[in-house]
């Protein structure tokens, strides 16, 4: 999109962003060693079907000849952990070592009562609860408790993904280290995860919620990672641009002045250079009443699914080469009649089933 000077410049004036410090990792080579409505959440039952279903899905795929149908929408916090580490491994093997992953994160199925109660923090490695009651939810602005609340669930499923994806070392999963240093402030809910193996060259580096300002330190992890792993996990950077996004990808002194005020046109290019690919997203919000699914591997298009009207299942919409926006979600809903939610509730329409 072409911008003249007078409308980036607006634009600028109006975001009113400010300049951020880069952040330094410290200790780096001892690390290297060791938005969206609340009911776009729903409730996730896992069931024996549901895993059966997840685990021939590579072999549907591949008789078919479409490689869009191996994605399915996960139906639990256990089935997206083994969905998002199966796309890494793959994706390693195809020699993409610099990997972006985008999931959704499990929270306390009460989490709609806002301002009765203060959110536990999630657990999934050993909880009395377990995770078969868990929510998938989009990490949005509309998540209870800030950024920290993000954190502290997206650090355990970061754990579980690595576990997958590192493998086990004498019957044991691969030993974990947390490296809060590169939050300088200690509140920006950024963090460094890290496995050790028995043998080095098998390592990952994990930046969970990294910032643009985080740039400088990825840069440096991926220097000094070599043929490692390293992988960005939910960046709190949308996919999605607005002006200055959009500003900050051009080129000159207004694309410059866009990226100093805070677009990530400069922050995505530097992670391209590094060779930072997306290889598994998942990300949803709420279109004409219901909830949708966009999600993608590294060798698919963009897939959508729509939840069906008893919350049991999601309907394959379409596909896209390019990430679909809200509009193109909406048409694919009227392609396929489905009509508004609150029509199909009082019996105006058809139900979605």
């Amino acid at each position: 999109m072409k911008f003249s000077s007078c409308s980036v410049t607006l634009a600028l004036l109006v975001a009113g962003a400010s300049a951020f410090a880069p952040i330094q990792v410290q200790n780096q080579a001892r690390s290297l060693q060791t938005s969206i409505p609340k009911n776009a959440a729903i409730v996730l039952q896992s069931t024996e079907a549901s895993s059966s279903e997840t685990a021939t899905t590579s072999s549907t795929s591949e008789s078919n000849g479409d490689p869009n149908s191996k994605i399915t929408v996960p139906f639990s916090f256990n089935d997206m952990v083994k969905d998002t580490a199966l796309a890494m491994s793959d994706a390693k093997a195809e020699g993409i070592n610099r990997q972006i992953i985008r999931i959704l994160l499990p929270r306390d199925p009460n989490s709609g009562n806002l301002g009765q109660y203060f959110e536990e923090d999630i657990e999934v490695e050993g909880g009395s609860r377990g995770t078969q009651d868990l929510l998938l939810a989009p990490p949005d602005e509309s998540w209870q408790g800030g950024i920290m609340q993000l954190y502290r669930a997206a650090l355990p499923s970061a754990k579980e993904i690595l576990r997958k994806v590192g493998g086990e070392i004498g019957g044991l999963p691969p030993k974990l280290i947390e490296d809060r240093s590169i939050d300088e402030s200690g509140v920006d809910g950024v963090g460094l995860l890290m496995t050790q193996s028995n043998n080095p060259k098998d390592d990952i580096s994990c930046f969970v919620q990294p910032l643009q300002e985080t740039v400088d330190a990825i840069e440096n992890i991926s220097a000094q990672a070599g043929q490692r792993l390293c992988v960005l996990m939910n960046p709190q950077w949308r996919n999605v641009d607005d002006a200055l996004d959009s500003a900050s990808k051009n080129e000159g002194i207004f694309g410059s002045l866009a990226s100093f005020l805070g677009g990530k046109g400069t922050s995505l290019k530097r992670l391209e250079d590094a060779g930072y690919k997306e290889v598994y997203c998942i990300e949803g919000y709420v279109c004409k009443g219901g909830n949708v699914r966009l999600m993608k591997r590294f060798d698919t298009d963009w897939v959508v699914f729509a939840e069906n009207d008893s919350e049991t299942d999601f309907i394959r919409l379409g596909s896209m080469e390019c990430r679909p926006t809200y509009q193109d979600v909406e048409k694919m809903l009227d392609d396929m009649g489905i009509s508004l939610k609150y029509a199909r509730d009082i019996g105006l329409a058809p139900k979605l089933e």
